[in-house]
This record gives structure tokens, sequence and C-alpha cells, in this order.
């Protein structure tokens, strides 16, 4: 494992932390289905939450969550419909972000309820 790959290991494993402290159940961790990855999905109340976990070590060139892109979300959308589809949940969904800088100054995380929406 490089240090890049850790480093997204530690993130996530902070983020499923920090959702769980703050009433989330998790679902699954790094669901795959194809290509298609999840980072969380979590359940909160009736809402079903997918996470997108962003870990840097700076914010200095951008903010974490600015590397959820279109074709990021557009991803995230087609793997959360096959997962309730399967799953036969029926109940609202959610797209959230968690952005973290771990840096020598510390950890800041920042949780971005409802980051992003589906388009169709």
């Amino acid at each position: 494992m490089n240090d890049k790959q850790a480093k997204g290991q530690a993130g996530e494993q902070l983020a499923r932390e920090y959702l769980q402290t703050n009433g989330y159940a998790i679902l699954e961790a790094n669901w795959k289905w194809g290509h298609l990855e999840v980072d969380i999905i979590a359940m909160k109340e009736n809402t079903i939450v997918f996470v997108e976990v962003k870990t840097r070590s700076s914010d200095r060139m951008a903010p974490p969550e600015a590397a959820v892109n279109s074709q990021k979300q557009n991803n995230l959308f087609r793997a959360a419909n096959t997962f309730v589809t399967r799953r036969g949940y029926n109940c609202e969904v959610r797209f959230d972000i968690i952005s973290i800088v771990q840096s020598a100054e510390g950890t800041q995380l920042e949780h971005i309820p409802d980051a992003f929406t589906p388009r169709w």
C-alpha cells in the first residue's frame, strides 16, 4: 500500500467514526459494483446516505471536495441506483461529501450534507 492509499483509508476510517458518533448507521464501506465504488453507505432516520470521502494533506491548491467532479457524481448516482434497487430500499437518498485535510497542523473534517443531487 502506498502513502496515498494509506491516507485515503485513514480518512475513510475517520469519516466512519464521525458518522457513527453523529447517529448514522454504517451499512457498507467501500461497496463495489463492477468498476463503481462508494466509500460509505450509511442510514440516518429514513434516509440512505451515499458518502464520498476525500482526504488530502493540504488544501492549498483546492479543497478536497473539489475532486468530486461531474463524472464521479454520475458514477455515484449509478452505484446508488444499483444499491437501492438490488436491496429493495424505498426511502430517501442523499449524497454527501466528507472532506478531510490531514496536515502537520492537525486534522480538519468537513461534512457537506446533500452536496449534490442527480440531474435526471
